[in-house]
């Protein structure tokens, strides 16, 4: 990853989920902030720039679908991991148009973190010149 860690955003509104995973990032080296909110989310990425995003798609308000295409149209250079308690989620053919394919797909709970990890690391690397 050069120099610099990977920047990651971590949007999830069950607060345990969120801190295990933005711990677990931090401690693989990445810098992560966390949102409870897509619209948290949004307020950040006006202040920060983000590699990666880790998104729920089931949450209060905007949903991650909504949230994805929304910080899609902000930063296009911006990657995306969908992470949800969904098993019937189907990806669209829009995120699967902005790049989004079925490994960057975690169902919860995750056993291992590390396919996140490596995941992260992925896309990092196609985001960084």
């Amino acid at each position: 990853m050069g120099n610099q860690p990977g920047k990651v955003i971590v949007i999830e509104d069950e607060e345990m989920v969120r801190l295990v995973l933005g711990d677990f990032l931090t401690d693989d080296g990445f810098e992560v902030t966390s949102a409870e909110s897509t619209e948290e989310a949004l307020e950040l990425m006006k202040k920060n720039l983000f590699n990666v995003a880790i998104v729920d798609i089931r949450l209060p308000g905007m949903d991650g679908d909504s949230f994805i295409m929304e910080a899609h149209r902000i930063r296009p250079e911006m990657k995306f991991i969908i992470h949800t308690g969904s098993p019937q989620f189907s990806m669209s053919q829009e995120l699967r148009d902005m790049g989004i394919r079925d490994e960057h797909l975690f169902l919860k709970p995750i056993s291992d973190m590390t396919v996140v990890s490596r995941a992260v690391k992925k896309l990092v690397e196609e985001v960084k010149p």
